[in-house]
Order: C-alpha cells, then structure tokens, then sequence
C-alpha cells in the first residue's frame, strides 16, 4: 500500500492479542468463561504480559452478572437484592 491521505504504511505493526468468546444466540453458559479464560491463558502477547513478573498485566474477561446465582446465594444469607440492574 501506499500512504494517501492519513494513512501511512509506515505505521502499520502488530497489535496485541485479542480474544472474543459469544453464543450466537445469547446463550448464557459457563463453558463460555472457561473458553475465555483459555484464550488469555494461551494469548503470548497482551500488552503488558511479561513487562513485570509480580503484577499482572491487567487482562480479564467482561461478562454478564448472574443474577439467579448472586439472587440465590445472597437469600441463603438473608439478603434480597433489588431488581437486577439496581445493584
């Protein structure tokens, strides 16, 4: 390619590593998070892996709240939530 406009092929380089897990259809499920959590076990490359071997270098997954599951688990304690969305 050639540079036009703002582009530049110069600036072109490797990015760091992404991975992205989903049920096509919304389906919640665990297997979901133990396939996320593999992908950034197996991603050599993410940002700031390795720059310091005590600190992590602050990769995660995002995903759902579980609201049957933290509902149920706060009423064996007592707790009601609000609706979900209000906590």
């Amino acid at each position: 390619m050639q540079a036009q406009g703002l582009y530049d092929p110069s600036n072109e380089h490797d990015a760091c590593g992404v991975g992205f897990v989903a049920h096509i259809k919304g389906k919640k499920s665990h297997a979901i998070i133990d396939q996320g959590l593999l992908i950034l076990k197996n991603l050599d490359h993410r940002g700031a892996v390795g720059a310091d071997a005590l600190m992590g270098d602050g990769a995660g997954i995002l995903i759902q709240i579980p609201d049957a599951f933290y509902r149920a688990e706060m009423l064996k304690q007592g707790i009601s939530l609000p609706p979900p969305g209000e906590y």
